[in-house]
């Protein structure tokens, strides 16, 4: 670790740093690009019941039947996986409970970020190529 990474602050009061962000934000776009698939991250209060919201949630995304959606309450310690209708085809529901494991293994151990990071690769692995 640099001192420069050491001072690195909270972006926007978010739960992640702006480095955090990036990383994010890499994970994901190379997801999109392995895949075909569509991934998103949404981390914040999920209402009850926690399935019905991630499911409202995943149906507002631009390309809904081809997305996966990770959805994490860390404060409600609820996480959801949606999968749209063409992406299911390719990630079943065993899939999604093993890089739920993976993901529910860091926000454990506080690395809420690790843990999408962990969920989002196991799961282009999981899905494979486009």
């Amino acid at each position: 670790m640099t001192a420069g990474e050491a001072k690195v602050e909270q972006a926007n009061d978010g739960p992640f740093t702006t480095r955090q962000l990036l990383r994010l934000d890499e994970a994901l776009r190379l997801a999109d690009q392995t895949t075909g698939l569509n991934f998103s991250i949404y981390c914040g209060e999920l209402t009850e019941p926690a399935r019905e919201a991630a499911e409202k949630l995943h149906g507002e995304l631009v390309d809904p039947a081809n997305s996966v959606l990770l959805a994490a309450s860390p404060e409600q310690r609820q996480l959801e996986i949606v999968t749209g209708e063409q992406a299911r085809k390719r990630l079943h529901d065993r899939d999604c409970k093993l890089a739920a494991f993976s993901m529910v293994a860091a926000f454990g151990g506080g690395d809420l970020a690790g843990g999408f990071i962990s969920g989002i690769a196991m799961l282009v692995n999981l899905a494979g190529r486009a």
